[in-house]
């Protein structure tokens, strides 16, 4: 199978939907709910009641056969709001951690704990950042220590986290083996309601602000062996192979990392497209001079960069997809590529929007300030744009760039 960049039938109609719900629905609220700052739960619960937030559609669009099902759905969803489309969207990573990594009684029993149903919504969150690794996941510090008996006790903070503290179902990276570094890693199913699980320092962020962002705190989490995900046997061969020196294996919070990246791509690429959408309408109604300020060549211009910017990084993005759905090896770190051009695209775009509405574009009567206050956290969050780089250079010279 060949990539085509051409959506099919299927793809055009989620499309179509999903842009239907972010027309009417999404965007309506997302000034709103940047305002707020708080968690859009009325508008998860309409987008459960429809199905858009459920696990069977993140399933389907998952594991569809093009590999563009989540990233053509996701951008329709952040091209209407962020903020909530991050809320919608954040459950993903966790999905797809315990998805990629659990056993089939895990995935069966907790995947479903992380959507809930439309009557009780429930999210999920994916803790791997600490206040002192950042993008070093070799750096973790939380701890989980096994205890006669077999279960688990973990101790340590998370933040950064999407749904940190909300979530009905944590997964936690934690060290095992210290010595081994990202080597020496497990990652843990935290059931809702376990005791010394709290929610710490909720963050006041600069955009993406109806999506939760907060740090994590285990005190003494005691787990069942049931709750390391993968199984006791998979984790023991992992670091026996790694302490007698052979290779181990992706680890698993840079695993999820890299199938992610696509998606989050796909979602900058919303962002983008939003900001050159509204650019684009108001250039051709706003006159000045006595015609319309698109006739401007600089204007023009600009705006030209603006759409070709956002289809290169749309086609970077579905070829990354399509890769990573037909695993096809990322040779040249294409998701990587796919992450990096999409984010700084989004930033860019959105500024330039700003530009060309002038003093009004750098008001809240226009949405594009907002755009531009979410877009810069895709440079940052899920490997910031410096650590996409060193993974690309890394990539295609050989060689330990550090």
């Amino acid at each position: 199978m060949s990539f085509n960049p051409e959506p099919s039938e299927h793809n055009r109609e989620v499309r179509d939907w999903v842009h239907e719900f972010a027309r009417d629905v999404v965007r309506p609220a997302g000034a709103e709910w940047d305002e707020r700052e708080e968690t859009p739960w009325p508008v998860l619960q309409e987008a459960a009641k429809i199905g858009l937030y459920s696990l069977d559609f993140f399933a389907t669009q998952w594991f569809e056969e093009s590999g563009l099902g989540l990233p053509i759905a996701f951008e329709e969803l952040f091209w209407g709001d962020a903020g909530i489309g991050l809320s919608i969207a954040g459950t993903g990573l966790a999905a797809a951690a315990l998805s990629a990594g659990g056993t089939p009684e895990q995935v069966g029993e907790w995947l479903p704990e992380m959507f809930g149903t439309p009557s009780d919504v429930k999210v999920g969150a994916f803790c791997a950042s600490e206040p002192e690794a950042g993008s070093d996941i070799g750096a973790i510090r939380t701890k989980a220590v096994q205890e006669p008996g077999g279960d688990w006790r973990l101790n340590g903070v998370k933040t950064w986290a999407t749904n940190g503290g909300i979530a009905g179902v944590h997964l936690v990276v934690a060290s095992v083996d210290p010595s081994l570094g990202s080597r020496g890693q497990a990652t843990f199913i935290v059931p809702p309601g376990t005791p010394g699980l709290s929610q710490g320092q909720k963050f006041r962020k600069h955009g993406i602000r109806a999506s939760h962002t907060a740090e994590v705190v285990l005190d003494d989490v005691r787990l069942p062996a049931a709750c390391l995900l993968g199984g006791p046997e998979k984790l023991e061969a992992r670091l026996d192979r790694a302490r007698s020196g052979r290779r181990t294996g992706e680890q698993g919070a840079l695993r999820t990392f890299e199938t992610t990246r696509p998606i989050v791509a796909s979602m900058a690429v919303g962002i983008a497209r939003a900001a050159y959408e509204y650019a684009l309408d108001y250039a051709q109604t706003r006159t000045q001079f006595g015609r319309k300020i698109a006739e401007n060549q600089a204007i023009a211009f600009l705006l030209a960069d603006m759409v070709t910017r956002v289809d290169i990084a749309r086609l970077l993005t579905w070829r990354a997809a399509w890769m990573a759905r037909n695993a096809r090896p990322f040779d040249t770190a294409q998701g990587s590529m796919s992450k990096l051009t999409a984010s700084e695209t989004a930033v860019w775009v959105t500024e330039q929007a700003i530009q060309i509405l002038g003093g009004a574009g750098y008001t809240r009567d226009h949405p594009v300030e907002r755009f531009h206050r979410d877009a810069k956290i895709f440079t940052i969050f899920e490997g910031t744009s410096e650590i996409q780089r060193l993974i690309i250079s890394r990539a295609i010279t050989g060689l330990p760039v550090r």
